[in-house]
């Protein structure tokens, strides 16, 4: 992830260590049947994006200092990410940039309401921003206001020069699917991999949501390809393991079993069973 430096600006893409809808920490790694009401197999961060526009006379120095936050922040330092940022702030009050950095350290050492604010408040100050947009509605569903957050990912796909809609399309489509909203789940989830073929989180969603529906062969499909997108995790190997069961290819889903257990030792059953066991 590289930090591209500019006369009085930067574009940068800061991925959150975090599991699935990075800012709210919403999904669980237990491994028992999956629920597929919940979607717990939706295990892909969504990314948080910073704009690097800047407001005023302030902007240039405030963007150094932003740069700086994001390079502590790339290295894991995120108590100096937050005091450049913070810096930033104090130089441009109005820089969205200083305030999604923010959101993340927040969100970072367990302040989700704190990093809501600073979400939103970036937002607020760039309405025409698709990043901003889907950040904030990443926060909203991982807060457990999944309809809510439907809303702020169609902002951002509707965004004029958004470059990744499909990451806001296969975000919208895990958090219809949690708040029940299927049939929308699965168009903006075949959005996604329409835009973008490998798309690991949209894949894994039509895998889950056609195997709950029974269409057994083509949730194998899509469990394929999200298993060649990216690297497995467990969920996905769970998830793949469940379709050969039903499809009656036992060897093929004890195979899974037991790369599940082989590469996520922490990992307890295979999911088959209503108690995990196989």
């Amino acid at each position: 992830m590289n930090v591209q430096r500019r006369p009085s600006s930067f574009a940068a893409t800061t991925v959150l260590l975090v599991a699935v809808l990075t800012v709210g920490a919403c999904s669980k790694m237990t491994f028992i049947r999956q629920d597929f009401s919940r979607q717990d197999y939706e295990r892909t961060s969504p990314e948080v994006d910073v704009s690097g526009k800047g407001h005023n006379r302030n902007a240039a120095e405030a963007s150094k200092h932003i740069q700086l936050a994001q390079v502590r922040m790339m290295g894991g330092d995120f108590a100096s990410a937050e005091s450049e940022a913070k810096k930033a702030l104090r130089l441009d009050p109005k820089m969205a940039d200083a305030h999604t950095v923010l959101a993340a350290t927040a969100a970072r050492r367990g302040a989700p309401a704190e990093a809501g604010q600073h979400y939103l408040r970036a937002a607020e100050l760039e309405p025409g921003n698709g990043a901003l947009m889907n950040n904030y509605g990443a926060w909203l569903c991982g807060q457990g206001r999944a309809a809510e957050s439907l809303e702020w990912f169609d902002r951002a796909v509707a965004a004029p020069g958004y470059g990744t809609p499909a990451m806001a399309l296969s975000n919208a489509g895990a958090c219809a699917a949690r708040a029940g909203q299927d049939v929308r789940a699965q168009r903006d989830l075949r959005k996604a991999v329409e835009l973008d073929p490998n798309n690991a989180q949209a894949l894994g969603g039509l895998a889950a949501l056609e195997f709950k529906r029974g269409n057994a062969f083509e949730a194998r499909a899509f469990s394929e390809r999200r298993l060649a997108a990216a690297p497995a995790d467990a969920a996905a190997l769970q998830l793949a393991s469940q379709i050969e069961e039903k499809l009656g290819d036992t060897a093929a889903a004890a195979r899974y079993v037991q790369r599940m257990r082989a590469e996520f030792p922490q990992t307890r059953g295979s999911g088959m069973g209503d108690d995990g066991t196989r």
